[in-house]
């Protein structure tokens, strides 16, 4: 039996992979601050867990938290480009400096290998479809900034003592228990929410933006396959993703069906920072990690509904939804 720590327990990933990890007989602890994560998240299986609530920033926490661990999977994070807009300073913080603190962490408790929660957000607007990992980074945000420099700290950290490391870019996780109304949160989650209160979503930009959207148990998948994957993918980065592109105007198409909702859809100004489009080329995880996109996006959608239709958010808490 291993045990697992898991940064960010109580945010939407972390807390599937908690489920995960305890379900195929493993221990988990867990660390979070609640900035973002929400004590919700872990409700049932809280007392299955060995918690600590603490920040990422603080060291000593992160060194106590380390002690006995095999696998640290590095999800704790502050996950927003507006958010690091407006604070490059905030963001850096959280995304730079607490990765660091996990990492001297770990290694100081010879953990076995860290996997780490990167962004495809690292590619930037690059025109070159799809992205590869071997594409020059090319960030148009704080947020990536923060969390390519993060991924450079982790490659660092294998190279320089030893400490094995995997980088897994995310490609725009959506799913169960995503909160919509977090600043946070992943467009999907916003519009399903709203669409099943009757509410109009709205499209920043003209919709024609396109992303590799990729359900949650997918990204859950590419973590426990990368804590076990052969030695030779330490040091190593790879997309986690589905190889397949949906534009906005698509994905609400398809939604309104799943919904009924009746109504259209609202466009608002392009925000700053913001990527045009995103499509993973994902044959680099599947050759060293074993890794198979086992939910698509389509059936994605339609298990995030379902879970959101006895969801809605009223003053910040989750209540059940009446349909009219």
């Amino acid at each position: 039996m291993s045990t697992y720590l898991i940064t960010g327990v109580a945010g939407f990933i972390g807390s599937s992979l908690a489920r995960a990890v305890l379900k195929q007989g493993d221990r988990v602890r867990g660390i979070d601050n609640f900035s973002t994560g929400k004590p919700e998240n872990l409700q049932e299986i809280f007392k299955q867990i060995d918690f600590r609530e603490a920040d990422i920033l603080d060291l000593d926490a992160m060194n106590k938290a380390c002690e006995s661990v095999d696998y640290v999977l590095h999800q704790a994070a502050i996950p927003s480009v507006p958010k690091s807009v407006l604070d490059p300073l905030g963001s850096n913080r959280a995304n730079v400096d607490g990765t660091v603190n996990v990492l001297v962490a770990a290694r100081d408790a010879k953990v076995k290998r860290v996997v780490y929660a990167a962004s495809s957000s690292a590619y930037g607007d690059t025109p070159t479809l799809p992205k590869h990992e071997e594409m020059a980074p090319h960030p148009l945000s704080p947020y990536a900034v923060a969390k390519l420099a993060s991924e450079y700290y982790m490659v660092s950290f294998f190279h320089c003592y030893g400490l094995e490391t995997v980088c897994l870019r995310y490609f725009n996780i959506f799913g169960p228990r995503q909160d919509p109304t977090s600043p946070y949160s992943g467009v999907l989650a916003k519009f399903i929410t709203q669409m099943l209160k009757g509410e109009p979503p709205t499209i920043f930009g003209d919709g024609e933006q396109s992303r590799d959207f990729t359900y949650i148990d997918n990204a859950v998948s590419a973590n426990l396959l990368a804590c076990k994957a052969p030695k030779n993918v330490a040091g190593g980065v790879f997309n986690v993703a589905t190889g397949r592109r949906v534009n906005l105007k698509e994905s609400f198409r398809i939604l309104k069906k799943l919904t009924d909702y009746e109504g259209e859809v609202k466009f608002g100004p392009e925000r700053a920072g913001d990527v045009k489009h995103s499509l993973a080329d994902i044959s680099n995880a599947e050759k060293h990690l074993g890794y198979r996109p086992i939910v698509d996006f389509e059936e994605g959608l339609k298990k995030t509904v379902e879970w959101y239709r006895v969801k809605s958010v009223d003053s910040g808490r989750w209540s059940v939804v009446t349909k009219p």
